[in-house]
């Protein structure tokens, strides 16, 4: 790679769109396949989303959810049996018509979600009420044909995510597991991706098809646009009816059964890209950073290299007992300053300089990615890195949590919001209730309800569009 191919070479202020496909590709966390709106997952980028997976699954597990596997392929009599939700999805619908020379018959559908399919398989598997709840999560990709204005993790034709599907015998108890897992979503992304989010529900416009409601989780990017970080859906009894999904209760009558859906994808990542990165390149959350810490050893001779290495050594062992994960950049072909730009663009929290003369005054010095402090740091305290990059995951989430307040306002007027919306941002509006508001808002604006917060309560006022008494106070935002 020549050092020409390095840097970033717009800023994230004066092209955001720019800046974020490049630190994508540059930091080798994915790249564009041979077919149009596809990408391919390098390792890095990979692993951020394992650890994402993890520590999913850890969560799951503990709320009683275990994982299964679906196939790709559905057949087209089976997503007509809920002809709404397959109406929502057909446009996007990739069809397989053929093997090899031969009519398939009943056309296949890519999976472009997997109620239909799922709940054939759950109808067979439910019979009493012993067998729920059922809850099962899918990790599986989807396929939605998205060939205009792509962009990597956040529209794509393919896209990783995980798909939890749950039945339960009462609506009391599935409603209480959609916000089980609303919550299991902003924690984790808040916690391990540094992302403050705002959960909350879509008005009936947004919401999902085929629920009864759906209930999301919602970020504003630096560019102030929106981007929808998971949803939770409640299905009600709107699948079960048309996929005969019964149980027997204990005195053998037979009911139909409750229902939840919920996902989210690897658009977390592109969040992650555009909330931390900056003009350098990406900046990694510690909890989720692939390298948490590089050693980029520093020397003239050879007996400083044998004695600069060594040390290195000792500290990678040192900090890898305490479960960090570390590399050493001994690449002799190349400047430290050159491994300094690399290691920058690719985001690794917390950088370790040493020479021979760091090593005669028995320490190191630190330097932070998030926000370019250096310090020392003396070899008796190294184990204290820890708890340094503890202090740098709070504060990215510190950090993104101002940045999100600068992007979100309160506004009264319709006029003003118009002239406002074309510079980004989440507004918190009044709003009557009404679609025909909600649809026009979103002609006039290119903005739409976002969420409605939980737990928010209508403050006195008009309704932004036709000044009729306000019935909640949404927020409005563009979005991806």
């Amino acid at each position: 790679m020549g050092k020409e191919s390095i840097g970033i070479t717009v800023s994230k202020k004066s092209d955001f769109s720019e800046w974020y496909t490049q630190v994508v590709l540059k930091a080798k966390l994915a790249d564009y396949a041979p077919v149009k709106g596809l990408i391919v997952l390098r390792p890095d980028g990979y692993s951020i989303w394992e650890s994402l997976k993890y520590t999913f699954d850890k969560k799951f597990g503990q709320n009683g959810i275990r994982n299964g596997f679906l196939p790709v392929l559905i057949p087209e009599s089976l997503l007509g049996k809920e002809k709404k939700h397959f109406a929502g999805f057909n446009p996007e619908v990739f069809w397989v018509t053929h093997s090899g020379e031969n009519e398939v018959g009943d056309r296949l559908a890519l999976r472009p979600t997997s109620e239909t399919l799922a709940y054939t398989l759950y109808s067979k598997w439910i019979k009493s009420w012993r067998d729920l709840p059922l809850k099962i999560n899918f990790w599986n990709t989807a396929l939605r044909a998205e060939i205009k204005a792509t962009k990597p993790f956040l529209r794509t034709s393919e896209f990783l995510w995980q798909e939890g599907h749950t039945v339960h015998a009462t609506q009391e108890e599935a409603e209480k597991e959609v916000f089980k897992i609303l919550a299991i979503y902003k924690n984790t992304v808040e916690e391990e991706l540094a992302i403050p989010v705002i959960i909350g529900k879509k008005s009936e416009k947004e919401k999902f098809v085929g629920a009864v409601y759906t209930t999301t989780m919602e970020s504003v990017m630096p560019d102030g646009k929106a981007l929808q970080m998971g949803t939770s859906h409640f299905l009600g009894q709107n699948f079960s009816k048309p996929f005969d999904v019964k149980f027997a209760d204990k005195d053998n009558i037979e009911h139909f059964a409750w229902q939840t859906s919920w996902g989210v994808s690897w658009r977390l990542i592109g969040a992650m890209i555009m909330v931390h990165g900056d003009d350098k390149g990406l900046v990694l959350p510690p909890k989720v950073a692939p390298t948490q810490i590089v050693i980029v050893p520093i020397y003239n001779s050879e007996e400083d290299k044998k004695q600069t290495l060594q040390k290195a050594e000792d500290i990678k062992k040192q900090l890898e007992l305490k479960m960090m994960r570390v590399h050493i950049d001994d690449r002799s072909e190349i400047s430290p300053g050159y491994k300094f730009n690399d290691w920058e663009m690719k985001g690794v929290p917390l950088r370790i300089e040493i020479g021979p003369k760091d090593i005669q005054k028995q320490k190191v010095v630190l330097a932070k990615r998030y926000n370019k402090e250096k310090i020392d740091l003396s070899f008796d305290k190294i184990e204290k890195i820890g708890q340094i990059l503890n202090e740098i995951q709070s504060k990215m989430l510190e950090t993104a949590r101002k940045q999100a307040d600068l992007n979100t306002f309160d506004i009264f007027d319709f006029s003003e919001f118009k002239e406002k919306i074309g510079k980004g941002g989440f507004f918190n509006a009044n709003w009557c209730g009404k679609q025909d508001c909600e649809d026009k808002i979103k002609d006039e604006t290119g903005a739409d309800i976002r969420v409605i917060p939980l737990g928010n309560k209508n403050k006195v006022g008009k309704c932004i569009y036709c000044n009729e008494p306000s019935t909640i106070v949404p927020i409005f935002a563009r979005g991806y």
